[in-house]
């Protein structure tokens, strides 16, 4: 069975939403208005990083002060009243001075083009084939707005990491399907791509979609060239269930692999498949 065929095994079977706890995409779900959602999206991705548990804890602090209207708290708050929200804040190495430079650049831009998404589009061109000067202009604008330094909670792409938490960002607000709610309809899937985290980036190096041990963005623009092999329209198609083994404490990274071994690794030579000669596998990842 080829690895498409695996894949799309997975897909049917984990991408449900009965998978997605625990997840800070569990969020977005309780906003049905798309100008709500990216917020809520944004700040529960820029959070995205350490215990699963601490994660959940934090976002839902800050979601909680910002009431059922992300967009409106945002809009009616002043500067003074938004730092006071922050003070006290803590998640891992980002403190309140952090959270509230976010969210003050987050205010900026829906000053400035009224929404996040009309930020967004206004840095994607219509002939590029991914999401990456897009994600430029988008958080180009937003740090140039924030008071204060964001530090981390938003990433400079310039700098060349993978970027994960903005292009999983991207993955709830571009997708819809069962589990990634969408919206951002104008910015087709196919731009998308892969957040690549620790597992990520073990689970395609054992696939052989990369060779490079830095998780960096080349790489993740490397491996999302290979998915895109696959699903053309939807590169990052695969993201969730894979993620899944890593996330979830009854799904372990290591029942993957031991999947993924099930019928023996079984290496073919193939040329130029990521742009360059490499060797991929027959047998691909069980069900």
């Amino acid at each position: 069975m080829n690895i498409k065929k695996n894949l799309d095994k997975l897909y049917i079977k984990y991408n449900k939403k009965e998978y997605v706890h625990p997840d800070p995409l569990e969020f977005l779900y309780n906003y049905r208005d798309i100008k709500d959602r990216e917020i809520a999206g944004f700040v529960a991705s820029s959070l995205a990083y350490g215990r699963v548990a601490q994660i959940l804890n934090s976002v839902s602090g800050v979601l909680d002060k910002m009431g059922s209207s992300p967009y409106a708290f945002l809009k009616n708050s002043t500067l003074s009243s938004l730092k006071k929200t922050c003070v006290g804040f803590k998640h891992r190495f980002a403190a309140d001075e952090n959270l509230y430079a976010m969210l003050s650049g987050i205010k900026h831009v829906l000053e400035e083009y009224g929404s996040l998404y009309a930020c967004f589009l206004k840095g994607v061109g219509k002939r590029e084939e991914t999401v990456l000067n897009g994600l430029e202009y988008f958080t180009g604008k937003m740090i140039s707005g924030c008071c204060g330094k964001p530090g981390h909670l938003i990433p400079i792409v310039t700098k060349g990491s993978a970027c994960k938490r903005l292009n999983l960002y991207l993955r709830w607000m571009v997708r819809k399907d069962d589990v990634d709610p969408g919206g951002w309809e104008k910015i087709p899937p196919s731009m998308l791509i892969i957040p690549l985290d620790v597992h990520m980036h073990r689970i395609s190096r054992l696939i052989g979609f990369t060779e490079r041990k830095q998780a960096d963005m080349s790489t993740a623009l490397e491996i999302t060239s290979c998915f895109r092999k696959l699903a053309p329209e939807d590169p990052v198609k695969y993201d969730f269930a894979l993620t899944r083994f890593g996330i979830r404490s009854d799904m372990s990274i290591d029942d993957l692999l031991t999947s993924i071994r099930r019928e023996g690794i079984n290496r073919l030579p193939q040329v130029d498949r990521c742009g360059r000669t490499s060797m991929i596998f027959r047998s691909g990842i069980q069900g």
